[in-house]
């Protein structure tokens, strides 16, 4: 055995850095709880980027663009907890299950990711332990917080997302998208809210569908606990601008406003 790999492993996270996660409005008085899971492009300083352009973790395999601007408004102007995590999904990817093999992926859209090429089993746990658990970890204990102190109205679980306006070369035509895995009573008041609107596209379980091999936060804080929970997809092109990003937060808002009192 060599005299290194009995001494202490260093943190992937110095001092000065940012932690795992961010909360915000953790007192909020609204019983919604919100979450992004993919809030950031922030990379380790000890991982040099992942070998990746700042341009690459800027597009939107590094992120979900402009979802958790929209979160932070909508947590505003609700008065609801946000949770948002604090690292590239390139870093790992705190909506995918621990087994899967996406939850640090070697290649994403056809970029080779060099800093998740043949990682050690150790340095994929110093990942999941470091990154990946604090931010579930915050999550829950929310979670546990708002049942301790109002048991006779549990939370609803909310989780923001952006897409790509393009797949494959294919033109995606929802604005948004509502999507549920087995409850999908929260998920049909918000849809049928946005739908009302009149001037938007809205996909039910589009462009994505919530999955228990893709998808952790839903499955694990949402539907373990029997909370009322739905994931929001918006399209990335309708984030570019503030104007854009205050408008969506202001439709989703009125949704949830409009049939929160029928949940």
């Amino acid at each position: 055995m060599s005299i290194t790999s009995t001494l202490p492993r260093a943190a992937l996270l110095s001092a000065t850095e940012p932690a795992a996660f961010e909360i915000v409005n953790p007192h909020g008085t609204n019983n919604l709880v919100l979450v992004c899971d993919h809030a950031a492009n922030r990379v380790p300083e000890c991982l040099t980027a992942l070998g990746l352009s700042a341009a690459q973790l800027a597009d939107h395999i590094g992120w979900d663009p402009g979802a958790a601007a929209v979160a932070r408004l909508l947590a505003k102007i609700l008065d609801a907890p946000l949770l948002l995590s604090g690292y590239s999904r390139l870093v790992i990817d705190c909506n995918r299950p621990i087994a899967s093999n996406e939850l640090i992926p070697e290649q994403s859209a056809g970029i080779i990711i060099p800093g998740n090429q043949h990682l050690s089993p150790q340095q994929r746990e110093q990942r999941i332990q470091e990154l990946f658990i604090p931010y579930h970890n915050a999550i829950d204990e929310l979670l546990d917080e708002r049942l301790l102190s109002n048991p006779q109205q549990p939370a609803i679980f909310l989780s923001i997302h952006s897409f790509t306006p393009f797949l494959f070369n294919q033109q995606r035509p929802w604005h948004i998208g509502v999507s549920h895995k087995s409850d999908d009573h929260f998920a049909k008041h918000l849809h049928s809210g946005l739908v009302q609107q009149g001037d938007i596209v809205v996909g039910f379980n589009q462009p994505y569908a919530i999955e228990d091999e893709f998808d952790y936060s839903i499955p694990t804080h949402g539907e373990a606990r029997n909370l009322p929970s739905a994931m929001l997809e918006i399209r990335q092109d309708g984030l570019i601008t503030e104007t854009g990003i205050e408008r969506w937060a202001e439709r989703i808002a009125q949704a949830y406003g409009t049939y929160a009192p029928n949940l």
